[in-house]
């Protein structure tokens, strides 16, 4: 497991089986291992550009929920690398395989994606920063993880272009970034003993929930 900070693995630990149901999903198994069918990772990466357009306004939506100006700046970066890097890896597949971007951008939402991006969005409107940032971490967190994780084995794959973006040192050095930035905003927030805050365990709810969504997006993928 890779460490991005102890707010993150706090929530990991507290997730249990959830977090493995996430990142040792079949869809990651067959995607390290290069036995996921094609139409099967282009369905995937259709629904997950539309997830980043949602993803993308959850993450400008916690630069107006910041109290520090640090804390701004590091989300408009989290903005600018879903917009300009994760977002442009999308559209570079599909366009190989004939999908261009104005038809990434029409294309239905599936059930899984609407219920994944409204609960993080929701997480945002109703909450306060660290609501929405317990609800950010499992995609942000758990694709990093699965990423270095999948690059380290080092097994031959067609989709070795994702996993090299996921778990390659631009990447890695954002999910440093955000469990930094999620330890100094619980830091301030909730003091240095967090687990004892009345807050704690909604905060881990929160968490666990979109791990259960990640996962439940996964299937969705496989499903097709």
């Amino acid at each position: 497991m890779t460490d991005y900070g102890t707010s993150f693995g706090a929530w990991r630990k507290a997730s249990g089986a959830a977090w493995q149901d996430y990142v040792c999903h079949e869809f990651v198994t067959q995607l390290g291992d290069g036995s996921l069918p094609r139409p099967a990772f282009l369905h995937y990466l259709v629904q997950d550009y539309l997830f980043l357009i949602h993803f993308s306004r959850a993450w400008a939506l916690a630069v107006t929920k910041a109290n520090e100006v640090a804390e701004m700046r590091a989300c408009a970066a989290t903005v600018n690398a879903l917009v300009n890097d994760e977002i442009s890896l999308h559209i570079r597949i599909c366009a190989e395989a004939g999908i261009d971007e104005a038809t990434l951008f029409a294309a239905e939402e599936a059930t899984a994606n609407i219920a994944y991006t409204r609960y993080v969005m929701d997480a945002g409107h109703s909450g306060d920063f660290l609501d929405l940032m317990a609800a950010l971490a499992p995609c942000v967190l758990g694709y990093g993880e699965i990423g270095a994780r999948l690059l380290a084995e080092g097994s031959k794959t067609p989709y070795r272009d994702w996993i090299e973006t996921y778990g390659g040192s631009d990447y890695q050095q954002v999910c440093y970034d955000v469990g930094g930035l999620i330890d100094a905003a619980v830091l301030r927030r909730l003091g240095d003993q967090p687990a004892g805050s009345p807050r704690w365990p909604a905060l881990c709810k929160r968490f666990i929930t979109a791990t259960r969504l990640e996962a439940g997006f996964w299937q969705m993928g496989l499903d097709g």
